[in-house]
């Protein structure tokens, strides 16, 4: 079933699924934030620094794609 083209089909309008996105684009985006800082604070462990720095670049890369999705429902 193709929800992008009939939403009569699917069980969620556009405009919670936008809601839905912009929650998750917030959350993602905290997260980020979080990761990058603790990441920058720990001096001691540089294998928990590299471990936290690939979970922000994970965060940026859902980011960015939150953000596209967002653009493709306008």
């Amino acid at each position: 079933m193709d929800c992008d083209k009939d939403e009569s089909r699917c069980g969620i309008d556009r405009d919670h699924l936008r809601g839905v996105l912009e929650q998750t684009l917030e959350q993602e985006t905290e997260l980020l934030r979080v990761y990058t800082i603790t990441s920058e604070r720990i001096h001691d462990n540089d294998s928990l620094k590299d471990r936290l720095q690939n979970f922000a670049e994970g965060n940026a890369k859902r980011t960015r794609q939150l953000i596209d999705e967002l653009a493709e429902l306008q």
